[in-house]
Parts: C-alpha cells; structure tokens; sequence
C-alpha cells in the first residue's frame, strides 16, 4: 500500500503544479480557454487521487469509487474542450453530455461485481478509453502536423490504449477483490506507476504546444503591419528569401511594387483617420485578389509590395493593371465620388538565380517612379523603363 500510496501523492502534487502551469501560459497565448481548460482538467484529475486515498481511509468505498472514476473521466473530457478550442475541432456537447452521463451509470450499475472479471473491468476502463482517443482524433482531424501535434496525438492514443491493457492485466493477475484492497496489489502500483508518466508527458506536450502556438502568435505579429493586415518589410523578407531558395526550375518570379497616389493630400484633406481607411481598403483589395501564393507586404507609408512567385512579367504585368483598376473604382468611407483615389505600378521580373532581389526591388521602384513622373494612375515595366531611359542618356 505504501508504494501506491506515495505514487498517488506524487499524481496530486503533479497535477497541481501543471494546473497553475496552464493558468500561467493560459494568460499569453492567443485562445486563453484552451489553456483554463488544460488547467480544469488537471485540477479535476488530481481529486482522483484524494478519493482513492479516502478509500484506504474511509469507509464509503462506493462514493469515493464513483468519485475516482468520474473525476478521471470529466478531467479527460476537460482535455478534448480544450483541444477543440487549441485546434478548432468542436465538441458535440450533447453527445459528450449522454456518454458521460451514460458512463456514470454503468460505473454504479458494476461496482457490485468482482473487481478482476472482464466485465467489471471492461465496464469501468472503456469509457477512459474513448475519451482519450476523441481527444487524439480532433488532432488528426486538424490537419496540423508540427512535431508537439504528432506527438501529443501519439501519447493520447497511447493512453487510450493502455485503459484497454488494462483490463488485459487486471483479468490476468487480478486488482484485488474490493477497493480497499486494490491499492494494496501490485497491479495498482503498476497503474499509479504508468498514469504518473502518462500525466507528466501528456501535461509537457500541451504545455509545448501553447508555448509553440504563444511564439508562432508572437512572431506573426512581429511580422504584420497591423494597419492593413499584410506582412511588413520584415516578414515579406523572410517569406521571398524562402521561396528564393526553392530550386531554379521554380523561375521566373515577379516583383509588383505600388505607391498609392496623392497620398499625403488625402492626409491633409480628410484627415489621418481617413488616411489610415485607404491604407487598408488597399491592404484588403490585395488580399482579396492576389493569387493564393503571392506576398503581399505594407513596405511603409503608402508604398506596397506584392511578390508572384512562378510568374514572369506578362502576368505581373496584367495582375497589376487589374488592381490598377479595382483600386480606381474602390468606394472608401470619407472620400468623395469626385475624389477617386488612383495608385501607380512598378514591375520586374527575376529571371533566375543570379538575379539579386535588392537589384530586382530597385529596378521595380524605378519603373515604379517612372509611372509617377509620366501622370501617375498607370503600370510601367522595369523591362521597357530601362531601355528608354539608356536611350534618353545616351541623347542627352
């Protein structure tokens, strides 16, 4: 009774401390339920502890038997609340609602039966089994498969299916012939042993997941202009020097760079307030119509930068010339019918890999300028910019 009792004390204490864990992260990360229920459930797990002690203690066997197995069984349900909050895989309430409900009286209907036959062991272990393997399911059905995902998912099915060993090893070498005597066996010990493991891995694994979803949060932000929802310099850096490294066959790339025209006049007109309302319906109208694996980027003030990756000039070209037009006829609270806003265009191609993107971008704002020095409300081509110019030097 010893060794389960101290591995039961040890359970209660690790459950505390992972409880306060969660309620710490719970404040940092991006879906704070996920982490209060992580932290519910490990509080509810830990009373498991206190009422299989009271067994040993008291002499209430089958409330404190019944207390046992329903903690266990909520702080399992508490888990997979929390993962369909972590992993936006809801839970079907009412269907959780009668499992548990109908789990809580088979566990009453079997306490009467000998504690080491299939069914009472059956009876009492399946209903673990299902709501831990729920739990590994709404992982799976995510879609999401970074490291800390495939290996909570693993320790989830694992734990699902040791609630089903167990009923192998509780027929095969008994559990002791009432509640009492169960904490004095050996299988006990073995169980304690396996479930204070199981609760340690499983308690890290959720608690690297919200830290890794805490830090993924934390560098997006770092990486977003907040104003027009789009990447910064920074993030639209480091997502192209990405696609820059994919093999040469993925060539060529096209660069879009953008100012919006007039800017600061609508500034000095309406107002700041106004101002920032252009700057995101802009960011938005680019969301809304660049392809799916373009990047798009708020490089500063009004200018703007949108990378095509296995796209040549032609189609820079034409992509631009659509928002050109979209942008002209885009409606914006604050702006006039008879002010309509324009933006001008810039476009270059990066053929192949010697072609260096600080060169490319120069090259794109230079076409970029040349569209606003010749009207502004148009497109020009780094490829047809640079011939004239050559010539307009060679003649002067």
């Amino acid at each position: 009774m010893g060794g389960a009792f101290f591995l039961l004390t040890v359970n209660f204490l690790i459950a505390q401390l992972f409880c306060v864990f969660f309620l710490v992260i719970a404040k940092r990360s991006r879906i704070p339920e996920a982490g209060r229920w992580f932290a519910l459930s490990f509080a509810v797990a830990s009373l498991s502890a206190l009422f299989e002690l009271a067994i040993r203690f008291a002499d209430f066997d089958r409330l404190a038997s019944f207390g046992a197995f329903s903690s266990v069984l909520a702080a399992l349900f508490m888990i997979r609340l929390g993962i369909g909050r972590l992993y936006s895989i809801p839970v079907n309430i009412v269907l959780a609602g009668w499992f548990f409900a109908v789990s809580l009286a088979v566990n009453l209907m079997i306490f009467d039966l000998p504690r080491s036959t299939p069914l009472h062991a059956f009876g009492y272990q399946s209903p673990f089994f299902v709501a831990a393997i729920v739990s590994a399911l709404a992982i799976y059905r995510s879609g999401r498969r970074e490291r800390a995902d495939l290996i909570l998912m693993a320790l989830l099915t694992a734990t699902a299916l040791q609630f089903l060993f167990k009923v192998y090893f509780i027929v095969t070498f008994g559990a002791g012939a009432d509640a009492q005597s169960y904490l004095a066996s050996a299988y006990a010990l073995i169980s304690q042993s396996l479930s204070a493991v199981l609760v340690v891995s499983i308690g890290l694994t959720l608690l690297a997941v919200l830290v890794v979803e805490i830090m993924d949060d934390a560098k997006a932000r770092s990486e977003t202009d907040p104003l027009s929802a789009l990447y910064n310099r920074r993030g639209f850096n480091e997502r192209v020097a990405g696609i820059l490294a994919r093999p040469v066959a993925a060539y060529p790339h096209c660069l879009v760079v953008c100012d919006i025209d007039h800017f600061k006049a609508v500034n000095d007109t309406h107002g700041h307030q106004v101002g920032d309302q252009v700057i995101a319906a802009f960011g938005a109208m680019l969301n809304d119509r660049a392809p799916r694996e373009a990047i798009c980027a708020r490089l500063g003030g009004e200018e703007f930068a949108i990378f095509l990756p296995s796209a040549g000039e032609t189609i820079g070209y034409l992509f631009a010339q659509g928002l050109r037009s979209s942008f002209a006829g885009l409606s914006i609270s604050g702006i006039p019918r008879s002010e309509p806003l324009t933006a001008s265009f810039g476009v270059c191609e990066l053929a192949n890999a010697n072609d260096l993107i600080a060169d490319v971008m120069r090259r794109a704002d230079a076409a970029l300028y040349s569209a606003k020095k010749s009207g502004r409300n148009r497109v020009n081509r780094a490829s047809i910019v640079e011939p004239l110019w050559a010539e307009q030097q060679a003649k002067a």
